[in-house]
């Protein structure tokens, strides 16, 4: 990128010049003091847990020539330009989009909100508009997709930085659609600040991400997913969710709601389909697209991602057969994934790692009359104690045989995680056995699998590390199902 004038990345910000010119040419913008080369800007900001203006110094020192602040600082260098602005986050959003030129403005965006079925949609959007000739990149948990190229990244929603270089390496590459993932926290951390969506979707909501570092109660939660609907210009929203309403109280845009009952669109006469072990759903859809509908995905939730798809598909103008096709065969890694295992017995792959969204896989297999449901999963280390208790509960309530092993557990001992998740399974008369090593539980659940049975791997999904004592090592779901299936041989 070619050097950019200070003023250029202020146009759309309220500041105060504190010294300096805004004819400053700054080179790049870094949030990470760590990264600050000569010529770069500084957004100083100051955290809950490290504040950015005690790297003043270092930063002058490798040469910024801006350094935009947040509250008073003495800077003794006249040569260095120095801007405060109210608040960092909402700043850096801003210069970044400035700096790459606002790459969000030069295709159509959608961006969806929820707390289920994200990941989801996000993929069958994405196989809607490229199914119809079009390229289209992504942005969320799974991490960011351009053209088949898939880099990792630390958040749902990038930091701001991050995100508009993302948006500005689609625009090289030559998408005309950007589909993503727009979490709570993304909204409440002013990584989305002064975007506008062509199209803002609300999937659903239930308490989830409530805690010390992320929202204090629900209400905040709501508040920040219902900003979406303040940032673009027509809302997609699922009208069976009880909180829908409130979702949209303060919109500013025009609303289309999805459905079982009264809505823009209607799903009726929905049905489970089990093909030899692969798992979807059926309806019939009325009014914003007409028709029978295959989603290539087991549950009902998966019914309210299509719908979700479809109205965004149709109001996108994608023709309705191209709609119907990318619905019926699409593939999300790690979220109700089948992985064929040419025997009697399903494996299926979910990124389920709550209470609430392990209830749901579980109570959508049960849809299908499953032989016996065997449900491998740990919890992740360093997170609430809650969550495995109540992960415990979901799992000896709704599977036959439960499968305790390893998730991440980060810095944790893995039996004092395990101990956790029996006290869940203790409030049940579910049947459980201990593994902790991920793969062995995985092959012990492949050699004792009956015809008819549904063998899900719960929590990791599309990750393919485990973090043990801090260290990340390799390990993938399929090929752990791969070696255990070899050994059936």
């Amino acid at each position: 990128m070619a050097a950019v004038k200070l003023k250029k990345l202020l146009e759309k910000l309220d500041y105060e010049l504190v010294q300096g010119s805004l004819d400053t040419e700054v080179t790049d913008i870094a949030y990470d003091s760590r990264k600050v080369t000569e010529g770069m800007l500084f957004m100083a900001i100051a955290g809950t847990v490290v504040d950015g203006h005690k790297f003043i110094p270092d930063v002058i020192e490798r040469g910024a020539s801006v350094v935009v602040v947040e509250k008073e600082v003495e800077i003794a260098n006249q040569e260095v330009t120095v801007v405060k602005v109210d608040n960092g986050r909402a700043a850096l959003s801003r210069m970044s989009a400035a700096y790459f030129d606002y790459p969000a403005a030069k295709m159509i965006s959608i961006g969806i909100t929820g707390t289920k079925g994200k990941s989801t949609t996000t993929y069958m959007v994405r196989d809607i508009i490229e199914k119809s000739g079009r390229t289209c990149g992504i942005v969320g948990t799974i991490g960011v997709a351009i053209k088949g190229k898939v880099t990792p990244t630390e958040h749902t929603t990038p930091e701001s930085y991050d995100l508009q270089k993302y948006f500005h390496d689609m625009v090289e590459a030559g998408c005309e659609y950007m589909v993503m993932e727009v979490s709570s926290q993304g909204v409440k951390m002013d990584r989305v600040a002064g975007l506008e969506f062509d199209y803002g979707v609300f999937t659903n909501i239930s308490p989830d991400h409530i805690g010390p570092n992320e929202h204090k109660d629900f209400d905040e939660y709501l508040m920040c997913k219902s900003k979406l609907f303040q940032m673009c210009k027509v809302g997609i929203v699922n009208a069976d969710d009880e909180h829908w309403t409130d979702i949209v109280k303060e919109a500013t845009c025009e609303i289309k709601t999805f459905g079982t009952a009264e809505a823009d669109m209607v799903a009726t006469n929905i049905e489970h389909i089990n093909r030899d072990g692969d798992l979807s759903m059926k309806f019939h859809a009325s009014g914003i697209l007409d028709g029978d509908v295959i989603v290539g995905l087991p549950g009902k939730f998966n019914i309210y991602n299509g719908m979700c798809a479809a109205c965004v598909g149709a109001l996108l103008g994608m023709p309705r057969e191209v709609i119907l096709h990318a619905l019926e065969h699409v593939e999300v890694r790690g979220r109700v994934e089948n992985v064929p295992t040419g025997r009697g017995f399903s494996v299926l792959i979910d990124f389920a790692h709550n209470g609430v969204s392990t209830e749901s896989v579980l109570k959508t297999l049960r849809g299908y009359n499953p032989g016996r449901i065997i449900a491998i999963f740990g919890c992740g280390g360093n997170r609430s104690k809650l969550r495995r208790y109540e992960m415990g509960e979901a799992v000896g309530k709704l599977a036959d045989l439960a499968i305790v092993t390893s998730d991440n557990p980060r810095t944790e001992d893995v039996m004092n995680i395990i101990e956790d998740i029996k006290v869940g399974l203790a409030k049940t008369k579910g049947e459980y056995v201990v593994i902790p090593d991920r793969q062995e539980a995985v092959n012990y659940a492949v050699e004792h699998a009956e015809d008819g049975d549904m063998i899900i791997l719960l929590g990791k999904g599309h990750e393919e590390y485990q973090e043990i004592q801090g260290v990340k090592h390799h390990y993938s779901e399929r090929e752990a199902v791969a070696n255990a299936l070899a050994r059936l041989a």
